[in-house]
């Protein structure tokens, strides 16, 4: 499907209600920085005009915000895909049946990786910047299991408690787990996200998932979008079955999620907001190489 309808460059934005929560965004966006070539990071730092380290951070939640705007509401399916599935009898995505005609975040992805790369170089920069701005946000969205669900509009209608304050499932997926985590996060989230960033990154070359990374890029391809896009929806949808709701929507209504569900649901978190990043960084070195073949081809 071609989402082709553009934005507007000069929109204010609201503030921000970001899926993995403004934390969890901000902290993958720094694991990317992390692992992108030389090329890319300079490729992306012109097109997003922020020459600092913050450059993939600082528009994490870019599409978030924008969302929220008159002009910007079409984005909003842009940031799901909703399985109709069974867990936690049966877990699937299936594009098919769970892309809903307006769009959903694999076809977006699909969409504006098209558009960045503008093999015809009909668009402006300003639509390229947007473009990758979705796309740093898009890759992240899902990352997170409740983005890859439809119960109860993504567990946005299971009401529960996390340490005591009463939530809903997907805010608990979003945001509570994620700033646990790290012992809370007060203030702005750039802070405590670089320091997790660092710490998952250290996990990624040297730790617990220098292992398993070999396996995180397998599939991944600009000639297949949809078909990498597929791959970590599915994973990361499998997680509903066995984590998010392993006994049902029922079961865990009303439930206290902060202690030994925490504690299980923990470590999922991490490790998907480890392989966004560690994806991220790969899909941005994939379209830098490309855009940079593009212009090649045009000398």
């Amino acid at each position: 499907m071609k989402l082709s309808v553009p934005l507007l460059a000069g929109a204010a934005v609201l503030p921000s209600v970001a899926a993995w929560g403004g934390f969890g965004h901000i902290t993958i966006a720094y694991v990317a920085s992390n692992f992108v070539s030389d090329h890319t990071a300079t490729h992306f730092q012109t097109l997003l005009r922020n020459q600092s380290s913050d450059y993939l951070a600082n528009v994490a939640t870019w599409a978030d915000n924008i969302r929220y705007t008159k002009w910007g509401h079409f984005t909003g399916p842009f940031h799901f895909i909703d399985a109709k599935d069974d867990p936690p009898s049966s877990c699937d995505v299936i594009m098919e049946r769970d892309c809903k005609s307006e769009g959903c975040v694999i076809s977006a992805l699909q969409n504006y990786t098209s558009r960045l790369i503008d093999a015809d170089g009909l668009l402006p920069a300003i639509e390229h910047e947007q473009a990758a701005k979705f796309i740093i946000h898009f890759v992240s969205d899902m990352h997170q299991p409740l983005h890859t669900e439809d119960v109860a509009k993504g567990g946005n209608g299971i009401h529960v408690k996390f340490d005591h304050k009463f939530l809903n499932l997907h805010h608990v997926w979003d945001t509570s787990i994620a700033e646990k985590i790290v012992g809370g996060v007060r203030g702005s989230p750039y802070g405590a996200a670089r320091q997790f960033a660092d710490k998952l990154v250290d996990d990624i070359r040297t730790g617990k998932y220098q292992a398993e990374t070999k396996n995180w890029l397998n599939g991944i391809s600009l000639d297949d979008v949809e078909g990498t896009a597929l791959i970590w929806a599915r994973e990361s949808n499998a997680y509903v079955c066995t984590h998010v709701l392993p006994q049902g929507p029922k079961a865990i209504m009303g439930q206290e999620l902060g202690s030994s569900y925490y504690d299980d649901a923990a470590p999922v978190v991490e490790i998907q907001i480890a392989r966004a990043g560690f994806r991220l960084a790969a899909w941005l070195d994939l379209l830098s190489a490309k855009i940079a073949s593009n212009k090649a081809g045009e000398l």
